[in-house]
């Protein structure tokens, strides 16, 4: 087993781009704080491109998985529904990949963390499905793709209580950011939400077997909250094994 000294290897998903704007050629893209929350907490941040034939080999090399958020939506037939007009930005390539690298993760019980759209993707690959367009199907929704700066608070959010997130945070409410328009529907059969907005939006899930399993629909890596650095240190210790 490793030592609590040992620095966790953290593969990070990436968000691809066609040619244009920095590259005249497709590339890849991750925010820096999402790396800098990563070795802020203690752990080794690493990059993983899209190749889902070689995930396996990738859950080898790493302690931990962050599933990163991005400008785009999960094809809503990967959760038995048809595409709502909202919908218009898909990444195959990517979602295909998340899919099959974070079901190798959670076969092998390796530690896992969603942010934001990673967060969604957390909960199909848990068996759960998404509301595609919050407008559409909960009135008087808060504006959860709000206008202000990411790194500055949007909404609150209640945290449950008796719930691993919880008793990570040891607070039963804490202020964040928000910039989704879809959200967590029906959790997967084995996850709990942990989270909600006041509205009703699930804002967070677990699965409560696992070393680590957390989604939460804001971002953590701008640490709006100081609750925002405590859920990427327990992540990180939790890779530590």
């Amino acid at each position: 087993m490793p030592s609590p000294s040992h620095q966790p290897v953290i593969g990070v998903t990436l968000d691809r781009e066609p040619a244009g704007g920095y590259s005249k050629f497709p590339w890849y893209a991750v925010r820096e704080n999402y790396m800098d929350a990563i070795s802020h907490a203690g752990g080794l941040p690493i990059a993983l491109p899209h190749d889902d034939r070689v995930a396996d080999a990738y859950m080898d090399l790493v302690d931990g998985l962050l599933l990163t958020g991005g400008a785009f939506d999960i094809d809503p037939g990967l959760f038995g529904q048809s595409q709502h007009k909202s919908v218009e930005t898909l990444k195959s390539q990517r979602t295909i990949f998340e899919l099959t690298v974070t079901r190798v993760a959670l076969t092998r019980d390796i530690p896992v963390l969603g942010i934001c759209g990673g967060e969604q993707l957390l909960n199909v690959a848990l068996g759960g499905s998404l509301i595609q367009h919050i407008p559409d199907k909960i009135a008087g929704a808060l504006a959860h793709e709000q206008p202000n700066p990411r790194n500055q608070p949007g909404h609150s959010v209640n945290i449950l209580a008796g719930t691993i997130l919880h008793k990570i945070i040891g607070v039963d409410k804490i202020e964040v950011n928000s910039a989704h328009h879809q959200a967590v529907a029906e959790v997967g059969p084995t996850a709990v939400i942990n989270a909600c907005a006041s509205d009703g939006v699930v804002e967070g899930i677990e699965e409560q077997t696992r070393r680590f399993c957390l989604g939460v629909q804001w971002h953590p890596e701008f640490h709006v909250s100081p609750s925002d650095s405590k859920i990427f240190v327990a992540f990180i210790s939790a890779c530590r094994g």
